[in-house]
């Protein structure tokens, strides 16, 4: 059943890439559709297995690597980390395949597009089995590769080309961190599987090793390696400018990498590894600082984009550095937890923007929709209860939706985690709640309510989306709304250790619940407050004074709002600091280096003086025999007289 689930998609991204022509369009994305909808349905069927029963399993598939110490096969590592994430990788990729089928309907490459999709899953797929680093860098590298072919899908768009580029140089930035983290894990422990390594790694506690000429702690200097890698992959600060971009590709590709797998990898790894991380306190500091720095950041960029998906795309970052923030405070369930919740209401979300850009004729702009409610009703709600999702509208001590659950144990972990990094991302969570709130009720202002300002011929074609496409948007909102309360019990309950079992570092006889008992209410209590104001201030500005109030905050903080609109001006950073001084480089290697040293000196210099010369050598050679024998004959006449007269023989 677990090769079936990973090697599905992949029988389909062949038959589809390779056929795609000769079957057509039509059968290529229905094939690579059902191919993946059942390994869903096997996903789910592991998952019920593992979780609930507790069946862990490794299962050997064939001999891979082996040279010298290393020995690696290609193996899949059956626990429930791995249930879980392959439920999310194949439920929200086997509903993205149907989605596509009505979204791509007018696209004359569907079979490559579709081939592209499956593949992205199989890379995933891969990762997530994995049972050593170097299975896991596989479909790491795997997912960067079709990240960079879906976003730049359509190639014809400089744009695309330049984000696509963009997202695979970012990634490379990252993976070489990651890759020296692999490196260095051989070295120290001699293995590069998960099982070596994690019972090997407290002896390694406390152990130095020398990195560049310094002595550092061994497991905080690979824990660091190997998240730089995460943070890559998973668009946190710093190396979060590809993630944006990305949304140059058609919507379906966003869904499918902003919710269930790219962007997730970095996450997942750092959990699969948190035996590893567990055992240095340094780097869970700095996992801790960095998501919170990034849940906040992406936030406040979020409050003043106008592309409907890049309001959708900067959530996710943010909520990235929510998952990280848990993971840096020990919170391992709250974590995955939030994983697992979010790939169903941020693929709702993305599908839905895209089912509203399907209505409004490819317009991207929440400034030329408005009184979109009316119009496509379907989709509307269920972008409200994406919204309601990604805010975590609830009730605290009572109910909620599936973000409400996930969000607020990872905002109360931080309080609980009783260290001053834990408290600095409490503040910054909450802080991000109420940013969260604010952005994300402005979407859905400016994009249904309100006086309308599209096209008029636009507005008057503006239809609602086909059963294909609504569909995958109402399985999403059943998990967006109930998934929370359906699977909290389990992965951040009082059933939380026979839950996860092995599969994640847990301190003996300390659950999560057992860790957030006693703490004030008023911190309970937070992150409804600020999800309530961020609601209020939203209807206030695009509801109440949509004409004046808006553009008045605009021009009364405009350092403010070019700071936050050009996104921290990091792009600009980058362009200083990067991209010039390699262009300069690149320029004087060109014209000095190439030009005038190695063409003046070869093609235009000494080089081409003999090359004459030996050209006019090369005339001599009539190739016939006499002159050959004449040449001969002159020679030995030169030499005769040389040595006649060397010699004194001539008086």
């Amino acid at each position: 059943m677990y090769t079936a689930i990973v090697l599905l998609p992949l029988a389909g991204a062949i038959i589809a890439g390779l056929f795609g022509r000769l079957i057509g369009a039509r059968a290529s994305e229905v094939l690579t559709s059902a191919f993946v909808s059942v390994a869903a349905v096997l996903s789910w069927i592991a998952f019920a297995g593992v979780g609930f029963r507790g069946e862990t399993a490794k299962i050997t598939l064939l001999r891979w690597v082996t040279s010298g110490e290393l020995d690696v096969a290609w193996a899949i590592r059956v626990d429930t980390l791995t249930a879980v994430m392959l439920v999310v990788v194949t439920t929200v990729s086997a509903l993205v395949h149907i989605y596509s089928i009505g979204y791509m309907h007018h696209d004359r490459h569907r079979p490559r597009f579709f081939s592209y999709l499956s593949l992205f899953t199989f890379a995933m797929l891969a990762l997530v089995t994995s049972d050593n680093l170097l299975q896991l860098f596989f479909g790491w590298e795997g997912v960067g590769l079709m990240s960079y072919l879906l976003i730049g899908f359509w190639y014809d768009r400089p744009s695309a080309n330049a984000a696509a580029i963009k997202a695979f140089i970012v990634n490379r930035v990252g993976d070489f961190g990651f890759a020296l983290g692999i490196f260095g894990v051989f070295f120290v422990f001699g293995s590069i599987s998960f099982d070596t390594i994690f019972a090997a790694a407290p002896e390694q506690a406390g152990k130095t090793m020398t990195f560049l000429s310094w002595q550092v702690d061994a497991l905080t200097l690979l824990c660091l390696l190997l998240f730089m890698g995460a943070m890559g992959k998973s668009a946190q600060f710093l190396l979060h400018t590809w993630l944006p971009d990305a949304m140059e590709g058609p919507t379906p590709v966003s869904a499918l990498i902003h919710a269930a797998t790219m962007v997730t990898a970095g996450v997942f790894m750092v959990a699969r590894l948190s035996p590893l991380f567990a055992l240095s306190e340094t780097a869970l500091m700095v996992v801790t600082a960095i998501g919170a720095l990034t849940a906040f950041f992406a936030a406040t960029v979020g409050l003043v984009q106008n592309d409907i998906k890049r309001v959708v795309a900067y959530s996710t970052c943010s909520q990235l550095g929510y998952m990280f923030v848990a993971l840096g405070v020990g919170a391992w369930g709250a974590g995955i937890f939030h994983l697992f919740t979010h790939a169903f209401f941020k693929a709702l979300l993305f599908l839905g923007a895209g089912s509203v850009i399907h209505a409004v004729a490819d317009e991207q702009d929440m400034r030329k929709m408005g009184g979109l409610r009316t119009k496509i009703p379907k989709t509307y709600w269920m972008m409200i209860i994406g919204t309601l999702a990604l805010t975590g509208v609830g009730i605290p001590h009572l109910t909620g939706t599936a973000g409400f659950y996930s969000k607020d144990a990872i905002i109360e972990a931080a309080y609980a985690s009783g260290t001053q990094v834990g408290l600095y991302a409490f503040y910054a969570t909450v802080a991000a709640a109420f940013l969260t709130a604010f952005y994300s009720w402005r979407l859905v202002f400016m994009t249904f309510h309100g006086r309308s300002r599209a096209n008029p011929e636009v507005l008057k074609k503006a239809h609602e989306s086909p059963p294909v496409m609504l569909v995958p948007l109402y399985v999403l909102a059943l998990g967006a709304l109930f998934a929370g309360a359906l699977f909290a019990p389990y992965f951040i309950g009082e059933a939380e250790a026979d839950f996860w079992r092995k599969a994640l570092f847990a301190v003996p006889g300390e659950s999560l619940p057992e860790r957030l008992h006693g703490l004030p209410a008023w911190v309970g209590w937070s992150p409804f407050v600020m999800m309530l104001a961020g609601l209020a201030l939203a209807w206030l500005y695009y509801i109440a004074a949509p004409g004046w109030l808006p553009a008045l905050t605009a021009r009364l903080f405009k350092p403010l709002y070019l700071f936050l609109l050009n996104k921290w001006y990091f792009d600009e950073i980058y362009d200083w600091l990067l991209v010039r001084p390699t262009q300069w480089l690149a320029r004087v290697l060109w014209k000095v280096g190439d030009l005038k040293i190695i063409d003046g000196l070869g093609p235009d210099g000494v080089a081409a003086r003999v090359l004459d010369i030996t050209g006019r050598v090369v005339r001599l050679q009539s190739g016939y025999v006499y002159t050959y024998a004449f040449a001969m004959l002159i020679g030995l006449a030169l030499m005769a007289s040389y040595f006649m007269f060397a010699s004194g023989g001539v008086q």
